[in-house]
């Protein structure tokens, strides 16, 4: 836990110009209904996914709703 967060992962800041992997993992998490970001750690030259608190959240994600087809 850095300052109250939680580090979910970690990302080289020397990645392929273009590529935004720490984003597109934050993204990821948020549409599992965390509410993470990214933070660059200048010490470590890394990106940092976070999310604020104790200890990140179970995530509460329901499984998919799925249709049952019905005899007639």
């Amino acid at each position: 836990m850095v300052n109250g967060r939680t580090v979910l992962e970690r990302f080289p800041a020397g990645g392929p110009r273009g590529s935004w992997p720490a984003e597109e993992f934050a993204h990821a998490r948020r549409m599992e209904g965390l509410a993470a970001e990214v933070v660059m750690d200048l010490a470590s030259d890394t990106f940092l996914v976070v999310v604020r608190g104790g200890e990140a959240p179970q995530r509460a994600v329901s499984p998919p709703v799925t249709e049952r087809a019905t005899a007639p």
